[in-house]
């Protein structure tokens, strides 16, 4: 992990602002989601969201279909096995 050298406080409502450099880097953009995690060591970890195929963990061609996440490739695949039925 790199240290960037920002200091930022929390306000009342539990916010940090991301300097706009470090959102450049990482390409967030507003409305952008970011995930938190917290490690074994009690450091809070941001990464930028990217949606994710729930078969296959692919982040390119993903699509939302009834709340779940697919992509192209696993689309077809399911073609392939519902015309074998």
């Amino acid at each position: 992990m790199k240290a960037t050298g920002t200091v930022r406080p929390v306000d009342s409502l539990g916010r940090v602002v991301l300097p706009m450099e470090l959102r450049k880097t990482l390409d967030i953009d507003v409305r952008d989601t970011v995930e938190i995690y917290v490690s074994d060591n009690q450091e809070i970890i941001l990464k930028k969201h990217e949606p994710a195929c729930i078969f296959c963990n692919e982040t390119s061609d993903v699509i939302h279909f009834e709340g779940k996440k697919i992509c192209k490739k696993c689309i077809d695949k399911l073609k392939l096995a519902a015309d074998s039925i």
